[in-house]
């Protein structure tokens, strides 16, 4: 161990207790790396602060010592996020991660960064609310809130920042900041909290937030719906939000995923593109927006719809749904699982599907595709021999390729998973101009650049 890092151990411990600040081998190696595939990094030290005195003592140290920070939640990220490729601290919210207040009359809630979404879900329940994001993994609040995260109920909800009414700070020279208020709407000042989420860690860290949430739908109706092609699916899907079907959540599952889900599930779904859908509402509501929704898929040629309002049978439609990735890790055993994910204008989805199933079937990958149809956005499930340069290679050649197709018909080369590192280098070719802006705004709020560097907008150290 450097004496360098012995003395900021020792900067730390003069406001931490010794169990807060670790340089285990085993505690750097898990904070090494996230669910991407990009390459691992340790930190030099990991700290578990419990408070936000604590965090604006981490921050006020290295702020003082040039050291870097990275912010760790569950590690659930994508694109390398929490990686530490500059060392430094990195530090770990877990122990942050109570559920301050639940404001039931006003459909707000106050958590700490290290609450998850299954420990949110739990505590609301018990109030008869909900918290809309569900990005399939239990990740934290306060990564959610930091990669602007949605998910599958994010055509009727909206996304993470949608969600955020407020936050607390710490900023990167130590200084505790609160943006946002209790209040419905305001339009007093700069968006600061709009800034804030989605930054990825790089211009300040988040001690507190303030959400809002939604009374559970007193009935719930899921069901899933199989086309000839992808067309007909999409262009189903575009004149269902037409028509003004309050649609939940809707789900395109490509035929390769479908086969994966019978083998991994035990289901017997027709092998074809799949809509996954869900309504909430009354029950009469519900009978009418069921009805419409039959009538207009015939239109596309829908070959089978299937509706379930049982609890059980709609835990387990999703549940295919939700564990599409593990199907397809279970069935390439060796390989590691690479998802990238791009969006476009929804009227682009079928073409951009299809010429990601062209691209993969050229370049000989294991995949399959999903898409959050009613927003556009859709993933790759790439199966990779990680210790074979070429496919890697061919993996990354398949990520560009769709990329630019994004790019080239006015999408982005990120809906969901968020920039990190991994699609850093897309950033100039999709903002142009606003990219010096995003860079000046990082130099102001962090000018060491000591937070989460080489992330979502890199300026030197």
């Amino acid at each position: 161990m450097s004496h360098t890092v012995q003395s900021l151990a020792d900067q730390l411990k003069t406001h931490l207790k010794d169990y807060q600040v670790s340089m285990n081998e085993t505690i750097l190696e898990h904070h090494s790396k996230d669910e991407s595939y990009h390459e691992w990094s340790e930190p030099d030290i990991v700290v578990f602060p419990e408070t936000t005195e604590d965090v604006s003592h981490i921050v006020q140290t290295a702020h003082a010592t040039d050291t870097p920070i990275t912010p760790f939640g569950l590690g659930t990220s994508l694109e390398g996020h929490a990686i530490p490729y500059e060392k430094g601290i990195t530090i770990d919210f877990s122990s942050m991660n109570k559920v301050i207040e639940v404001r039931e009359n006003d459909f707000l809630v106050k958590v700490q960064p290290g609450v998850t979404r299954s420990q949110l879900e739990k505590e609301l329940k018990k109030h008869g609310l909900f918290f809309s994001v569900d990005p399939g993994a239990d990740a934290t609040l306060g990564g959610m809130a930091a990669t602007n995260a949605s998910g599958t109920t994010s055509v009727k909800y909206g996304v993470m920042s949608d969600q955020v009414q407020g936050l607390e700070v710490v900023m990167a020279d130590g200084e505790v900041i609160r943006t946002g208020n209790l209040a419905k709407k305001s339009v007093s000042g700069y968006d600061l909290t709009s800034l804030m989420v989605g930054s990825e860690g790089t211009l300040g860290c988040i001690t507190e937030l303030t959400l809002r949430v939604y009374g559970i739908p007193e009935h719930i109706m899921a069901g899933r719906a199989s086309f000839p092609t992808l067309d007909h699916a999409v262009n189903a899907v575009v004149s269902i939000l037409q028509a003004g079907v309050p649609i939940a959540r809707v789900e395109l599952v490509d035929e390769e995923s479908i086969r994966q889900v019978n083998r991994f599930s035990e289901t017997n779904y027709q092998e074809n593109v799949t809509l996954f859908l869900e309504f909430h509402g009354n029950e009469p509501g519900l009978k009418a927006d069921v009805a419409f929704t039959k009538e207009i898929v015939a239109d596309y040629f829908c070959q089978d719809i299937q509706f379930e309002k049982d609890n059980a049978a709609r835990v387990k439609l999703w549940d295919a749904r939700h564990n599409l990735a593990y199907a397809f890790i279970h069935d390439n055993p060796g390989r590691k699982l690479m998802v990238t994910d791009v969006c476009v204008p929804i009227t682009e989805l079928a073409g951009a599907i299809k010429h990601a199933r062209e691209k993969i079937e050229a370049l000989n990958l294991v995949s399959g595709i999903l898409g959050h149809v009613g927003d556009g956005n859709y993933h790759a499930l790439l199966m990779i021999n990680p210790n074979d340069p070429d496919e890697v290679k061919r993996a990354e050649q398949f990520n560009e390729e769709i990329v630019h197709y994004a790019l080239a018909c006015g999408g982005t080369c990120t809906g969901e998973h968020g920039v990190g590192r991994g699609k850093m280098k897309y950033q100039e070719q999709e903002h142009g101009n606003a990219l010096p802006v995003m860079k000046a705004i990082k130099s102001a709020l962090d000018s060491k650049g000591i937070m989460n560097p080489h992330k979502l907008v890199h300026r030197e150290r």
